[in-house]
């Protein structure tokens, strides 16, 4: 490989100042992101030959894994800047399942010519080729001119569509649109959180125009990063357009680079770059949405402009905090259920909660910081009762900055749900959610969530839901087709017998250990005690719990399935009774499944007091059926403000 070109040099009129990060063409400057530029030098060095992605790779990001979009998303940014073609490439071409190569020639500004040259048999033939290309340019020249005046009046009047036919449809419709997670271009693992919160504020804000249809944060959240064809991606998600692009901050300054793109034909239709300083986030947030929005044509009403452009600078100190409590709130969620993690979750907490407080010091104003006081709380199995009221404060302040923020109030609901048990207040703070946005996706999915919690006996897989819960629930699914809200929704998964449900999971999450959980649990239900030990096992084994695994495959070998439960279950409270630290969940419903009546409603007193998600769905899900005649349970339904 060539050495690396650290002075300054010129790739065709463009001006290349490494040492800046900065080209220049005809007195404009454009700058470079840090690896972008990188990533050019690197092309450079090469000039004229194939230099293979592992190459690039290996040189700009020596010491850091990343993958092939990082340098897709480099090489893109180069293309827009050059204003090159990638079907017809001028600068850049791709050398398809290899690498890359710079076409343009390549000279130091000292006069330095790097290796790449062309020998003197190349520069006679492209001297000649340059004597014909002059003697036929007026030619070519007359030639177009007789054309564009034979067709040009015709065009111009665009009779019969003739010019519609001609050019072809040269701006797609988009009336769907899909913002693909944004790519951190920092070395900073903890980047990727400043990343995803600008990719969720763009999907946020694209999502108040009602115009364009957005698929929510929560479906894109799913999904993640795929590695698939922008098309197959597009037919996936249902969409006619695809954003995507990269983040990179540096210090007090951050560059958004987006592209949006037609994704049923793979067509790109715009790009652009956006720097703003660090405390005008919001503002370079907000610029993107506009833009995007002004390019797909989609209209905007003067409401939704005043909402998209009411902003505030937002203290970089807050931001950080903030970022650095989502790398701690994920770390919570992420280490649920795994054996030996609890006191790792709670110091977790801990630290969420204490740079949540640190943001809003930072900012009193910095909404987010308040709202994801109950994201602390939420997705785990472990009590975390002492951070509840901090999560009411936080919410009740969050609303009193802006009453009209829809998480804030969907989070309140889901707090007064299964922390209060006030069905009414959470019924009230849902439909607050659904006036304020009734695009919105996810508050109509939760809140025929809550009605089936409150209204919904679930005796078989037909009428499992009641009316309005049914009619909200298909909103959202009209409303964000990509994700499967009916998939989610219904404990035996909208009718789905088990073997479809087994299909779907060994195709789907084969290593997912609580979607193991989830199979096991409806095997035990159905009284397929066999299969459920399989699921439970495997499950299990993917959490840690290995000596749990271990107890019940003795047991299954010398007593049966059935048996290998039993065991599974007493272990797991001889466990409990030594630390103290079980999870109710699998406790509570193994033992109902069991027949044990008197150890599942041990648990589920548990549950109560722990505050765990599974009682709020006491009255809609069928691995309670084994108890719904004893008198204890309609007790436990009163205790937890349930409708009888």
């Amino acid at each position: 490989m060539e050495e690396q070109l650290d002075d300054k040099f010129q790739i065709g009129a463009w001006k290349v100042d490494p040492g800046l990060n900065a080209i220049s063409c005809n007195g404009t400057t454009i700058r470079l992101e840090p690896k972008v530029m990188e990533v050019l030098v690197c092309l450079a060095s090469q000039a004229g030959e194939a230099v293979p992605k592992e190459t690039i790779l290996k040189t700009v990001w020596p010491d850091t894994f990343v993958s092939d979009d990082v340098l897709i998303r480099s090489i893109s940014e180069l293309r827009r800047v050059f204003q090159d073609d990638a079907r017809d490439p001028r600068f850049i071409e791709t050398i398809p399942k290899r690498g890359y190569r710079l076409l343009a020639p390549v000279e130091r500004i000292n006069g330095y010519v790097p290796a790449f040259s062309k020998s003197p048999a190349q520069t006679d033939v492209a001297g000649d080729e340059t004597r014909r290309s002059r003697r036929g340019y007026w030619a070519v020249v007359a030639l177009s001119v007789g054309l564009l005046l034979s067709i040009g009046l015709p065009l111009s009047l665009n009779l019969g569509g003739l010019r519609d036919r001609f050019w072809g449809n040269r701006a797609p419709a988009i009336q769907s649109l899909a913002v693909l997670p944004l790519e951190s271009l920092s070395d900073d693992p903890k980047q990727a959180y400043f990343a995803e919160g600008v990719t969720d504020a763009l999907i946020t804000d694209l999502a108040q125009i009602n115009a364009l249809r957005v698929v929510s944060r929560t479906t894109m959240m799913r999904y993640g990063s795929p590695d698939k064809p922008l098309p197959q991606i597009a037919r996936e998600l249902s969409v006619d357009g695809i954003v995507e692009g990269t983040v990179q901050r540096s210090g007090d300054r951050v560059r958004v680079t987006a592209q949006l793109i037609y994704g049923p034909s793979d067509q790109h239709l715009w790009a652009s770059s956006f720097e703003r300083d660090v405390k005008d986030i919001l503002d370079l947030q907000s610029t993107v949405a506009n833009e995007i929005a002004t390019q797909i044509k989609v209209k905007v009403t003067p409401e939704e402009r005043v909402r998209l452009n009411s902003l505030h600078p937002v203290n970089p100190k807050a931001l950080d905090a903030y970022f650095e409590a989502r790398y701690h709130i994920d770390q919570i969620q992420n280490l649920a259920y795994y054996k030996g993690k609890i006191q790792v979750i709670r110091e977790e907490a801990g630290k969420a909660a204490s740079f949540l407080d640190e943001a809003v010091r930072e900012d009193p104003n910095y909404l987010p910081a308040y709202v994801a006081h109950f994201d602390v709380i939420d997705h785990t199995d472990i009590p975390l009762v002492e951070y509840w009221p901090k999560a009411h404060a936080a919410l009740s302040k969050a609303l009193e900055l802006d009453e009209t923020n829809v998480p804030a109030h969907l989070a309140l609901a889901k707090l007064l749900m299964e922390y209060d048990y006030n069905w009414a207040g959470a019924g009230r703070e849902y439909k607050r959610a659904i006036e304020i946005d009734p695009r919105s996706a996810d508050a109509h999915f939760e809140y025929a969530e809550y009605l089936d919690n409150v209204e919904g006996v679930l005796n078989n897989a037909r009428d499992w839901d009641s009316e309005d819960a049914k009619r909200e629930r298909e909103l959202a699914q009209a409303l964000d087709p990509a994700h499967d809200y009916y998939g989610d929704a219904g404990f035996q998964r909208m009718g789905r017998t088990l073997q479809q449900q087994r299909q779907a999971l060994e195709q789907k999450g084969p290593n997912d250990p609580f979607a193991l959980a989830v199979m096991g649990k409806n095997y035990a239900i159905a009284g397929r005690f066999e299969d459920a030990v399989e699921m439970y096992e495997r499950c299990l084994t993917l959490y840690g719990w290995h000596d749990m695994a271990a107890v019940m495959k003795r047991a299954d070998a010398t007593g049966g399935p059935r048996h290998a439960l039993e065991e599974w279950m007493r272990a797991s409270e001889a466990y409990e009774a030594e630390h103290g630290d079980m999870f109710v969940v699998p406790m509570a419903f193994t033992y109902s499944s069991l027949g044990n009546k008197d150890r599942a409603f041990f648990w589920l007193d548990r549950a109560v007091e722990q505050r765990n998600w599974m009682i709020i769905y006491l009255k809609r899900d069928p691995v309670w059926d084994p108890l719904r005649s004893d008198p204890r349970f309609a007790a436990l339904l009163s205790r937890v403000g349930l409708p009888q």
